[in-house]
Order: structure tokens, then C-alpha cells, then sequence
């Protein structure tokens, strides 16, 4: 049994995207449990810091590639510690005020520090959560823990040492040589940091392309152009790790490829292992998220969950979205809303930038479509010209049929904003037509691309 004391209206379980308490929920006691540092991963080692880095290092390559527009820049130096204090000096305060406001300042909100697991309901049918060893209970639980690095089974990765992107943004300096173990969007992003910002960057790749899971077209296009900047090694994982007096030796194949610093970069699973939900019989899916419908409730009644904990798509926008709505349902239970079922739009903040909605060219064929592709390459607009850009695109799959776009990838500078006119097309259910042909797109704003790539796929309807 819990004490008066350790009792609440909520649990929420995690401290960043449930941080986001709305004020209809101010009148209910609530106890907040974050067994890390407070804010979660976005705000302190993901979204956030990374695409500060990211700025930087944009910087310096495109002073390099300002040369194929006839100006010549060089760069000086880089201040790597300058750049990364910056960064937490700023990240860091946000999260201790945080804490601290929760702490001792919200008064309806009791900050417990720790890590939460369930255990059997108590004798009047409330949730109880155990955190190192102090139990409180609830009649609602909103889980919103967050996922960790993976970290693949190589030998001797454990007794070399290695960072995560949980520790890799907080070096006192960038190593003369980086490995990089992966090849989706954090490789990607913290590649083009690192080789940016001073190192020289080798990349292992289980896949032969850098973010396969992308469409292929578009995939294709980022593994060339990074081929440049990056030594990659595709096709397979290294096969055992070990530490020389001259650096970390990375087994690959036949080959042996000396690194200073090394980061595994895998992709990232749930922490849903930690709070042993079975005590509960919460359902889960075999990849260890938590199974929740429309309105964010697990298959235990009072148990809600959200984000990376509850869905495979790893971004905070989701995340925030999803705990506001089960925050929403939690205290209006005769009002309940689903959670938006629009496509969820990401992006890859590297260079070049990629951004993707919606299915992939070889999705849409595997599941039968009978679609049009448009394409225009960024070289072929007045604005690409003017960039001399010789990689960027954007690319439409569009429904032969009903003229809806199924799907949408752009690669290119500012690839996170040129996709939301069509993040906003497929949302709303407008055709390709309406947006190709009813739309005035600036000239010569590099947003021609789309409009371009939908005329392309409006030609081949027409034909």
C-alpha cells in the first residue's frame, strides 16, 4: 500500500515531452518521475544541441562550396569549444530551471527522481509505479520514457569505449578521425558535424546506402554527394573492436580502419524494458513499443502512453503531439480526441538536408498503387542556377487514379522547409493539381522545385 503522501491524481513517467503539462490539468495532484536529466533527450542530447552543431558546420562546407559561385572564403578556425558551450551553455540552464521549477515551485507537481517500474495494482484497484524503492500509486499513468540508443553486439565495443549521441556532442574536442558505426539520421547528421567541424569522418554502414530506409532515389543522391565528405565503408558492420596504443581499431572485412574517437549510431529502442509493463499486462509489440490506440490508451485501463515509448517514428513533434492528446483525454474522459492521423513529415539535417512525407516510390508499388512519379532536379530552376546546385530535388508520388500525392522527398538546401507546402497538400486532401496549377509559387524562390516536380507528374497525367 502507498501513503496519503504517495498518492496521486497522475503519474506521468518521463520529463520531456510530459513536461508539457497543459493548465486544465492544474487543479490535479501529479507526480512527475525522470530517472535522467530533466527535459529529455531532445532538449539535452538530441533535436536541439545536434542541429545547433549543424549550423556550424553548414557554415564551413558551404564557404567551400561558395568557390563554385566565384567567391573564395576560408575559413580561419573553428572553435570547437566556444561552439559546444554555447550550445549547453544555453541547453543546460533550461533544463536545471526545469527541474528546479518542478521541484519547488509548482505546487500541484511533485518531482520523484528515479526509475519508475510497475508493479501490481494496489487493494483499491490504483496503478502503482516503484521508483527506487518508494512506491506511488495513481488512478492514471502517462508513460512518455523516451527511447535510448541501440547498441549492436560487436566484439569488443564494450571493453574499447565508444560514444552514443547521448555523450559524442559534450567532447572537449573534435578527434582527428571519427568512425561512425550506422548510416541512418543521427550518422548522417553527426558525420556532417564532425567532418564539418575538423574531423575526418569513416562511416560503417550495414546497408549499401546511407538512410536506407529513405526512398531509394533519394538515398542514392545522399550517399553520392556524402561520398565526398565521409570515407564509407557499405555492406556490412564491423566484426570486432579493440584499442591499440595508435587509436580503436575497427575490424571490417579484411580491412582494419584506425579511429580516435568512435560513435554507434545504430538507431535507438524503447525504454519500455524498464519499466517492466508486464506486471501489468500492458500489450506490447515485438519491436518493444507500447501498443496504444487513437486516444493514446494502452490495453490497461488508467495506463496511457506516448512518443518514442508508443510509436516507431522517433520525433519529438509526434511526441508532443501525442502526450497533449492524452493529457487532453486523461482529464475530459467524456470528451476524448484521437490523435491526428496525418502524415508524419522528418527530415535530416545534414548536407545536403532531406526531408520525406508519406510513402516511398517503393512502397507505393509494393502495395499496388498505380501512381505517377514528378521529379525536377534543383539545377533545373532559376534559384538553383543561381546556387549551382548539382544534387537537389524534389520528388512527387501521386495516385493515378484520385490525383491525391501519396508521398513526397526533397534532398537539398532547405529540404525541412520546401516539403511542408506538400506536408500541408496531403493533410488536407488536396490534389496535386490544386497545388501545381491554383498555387502561385515565387519566382525565382527555390519552392519552384516543387511546383515543378508537380507539373511533372501533372504531365504524365494528362498524357
Amino acid at each position: 500500500m502507498t501513503s496519503h503522501d504517495d498518492h496521486f491524481d497522475l503519474i506521468i513517467i518521463g520529463s520531456g515531452s510530459g513536461n508539457g503539462i497543459p493548465p486544465f490539468l492544474d487543479d490535479r495532484r501529479i507526480a512527475m518521475v525522470e530517472r535522467d536529466v530533466f527535459g529529455g533527450t531532445c532538449l539535452n542530447r538530441g533535436c536541439i544541441p545536434s542541429k545547433m552543431f549543424v549550423l556550424p558546420a553548414d557554415r564551413v562546407v558551404e564557404a567551400a562550396e561558395a568557390a563554385d559561385i566565384g567567391v573564395e572564403i576560408d575559413v580561419r578556425s573553428v572553435d570547437w569549444v566556444g561552439i559546444r558551450d554555447r550550445i549547453f551553455g544555453r541547453i543546460d540552464p533550461i533544463a536545471a530551471a526545469g527541474r528546479e521549477y518542478r521541484a519547488e515551485r509548482c505546487e500541484n507537481v511533485t518531482l520523484v527522481e528515479g526509475t519508475a517500474r510497475f508493479v501490481a495494482d494496489d487493494a483499491s484497484g490504483q496503478h502503482v509505479v516503484d521508483v527506487d524503492g518508494r512506491r506511488i500509486s495513481a488512478p492514471d499513468v502517462l508513460v512518455v520514457a523516451g527511447s535510448r540508443p541501440t547498441v549492436p553486439p560487436i566484439t569488443g565495443l564494450a571493453e574499447t569505449g565508444f560514444h552514443t549521441s547521448d555523450s559524442i556532442m559534450r567532447l572537449d574536442a573534435p578527434p582527428p578521425r571519427l568512425g561512425i558505426i550506422g548510416g541512418g539520421y543521427i550518422a548522417a547528421e553527426m558525420g556532417h558535424v564532425f567532418a564539418g567541424l575538423g574531423s575526418t569522418v569513416t562511416m560503417f554502414n550495414r546497408s549499401e546506402r546511407l538512410l536506407s530506409a529513405h526512398d531509394r532515389e533519394i538515398s542514392e543522391r545522399f550517399t553520392s554527394a556524402v561520398a565526398e565528405r565521409f570515407h564509407l565503408r557499405l555492406g556490412h558492420l564491423p566484426h570486432r573492436i579493440e584499442r591499440r596504443p595508435d587509436g580503436i581499431v575497427v575490424h571490417c572485412g579484411a580491412e582494419e580502419v584506425i579511429v580516435d574517437e568512435l560513435l554507434v549510431a545504430t538507431g535507438r529502442e524503447p525504454n519500455s524494458d524498464l519499466l517492466d509493463c508486464d506486471a501489468l499486462g500492458v500489450d506490447m509489440h515485438h519491436h518493444g513499443t507500447i501498443v496504444v490506440d487513437e486516444f493514446q490508451r494502452t490495453s490497461v485501463p488508467g495506463i496511457w502512453a506516448a512518443g518514442d515509448i508508443a510509436n516507431v517514428h522517433r520525433l519529438k513533434h509526434v511526441a508532443n503531439h501525442e502526450a497533449q492528446v492524452a493529457f487532453w483525454n486523461i482529464a475530459h474522459p467524456d470528451q476524448m480526441r484521437p490523435r491526428t492521423m496525418a502524415p508524419v513529415p522528418a527530415a535530416v539535417f545534414s548536407h545536403p538536408q532531406v526531408a520525406s512525407v508519406g510513402l516511398t516510390e517503393e512502397a507505393a508499388i509494393a502495395a499496388g498503387d498505380d501512381i505517377v512519379i514528378g521529379r525536377r532536379d534543383m539545377a533545373g530552376v532559376a534559384y538553383g542556377w543561381a546556387m549551382e546546385d548539382s544534387t537537389g530535388m524534389a520528388k512527387v508520388i501521386v495516385d493515378r487514379s484520385s490525383g491525391l500525392i501519396l508521398g513526397a522527398h526533397v534532398i537539398g538546401p532547405q529540404a525541412a522547409t520546401l516539403i511542408h507546402p506538400l506536408v500541408q497538400a496531403m493533410t488536407f486532401g488536396q490534389r496535386a493539381v490544386d497545388i501545381a496549377r491554383e498555387v502561385y509559387f515565387i519566382h525565382p524562390a527555390l519552392t519552384e522545385v516543387v511546383e515543378n516536380a508537380l507539373l511533372d507528374a501533372m504531365e504524365q497525367l494528362d498524357n
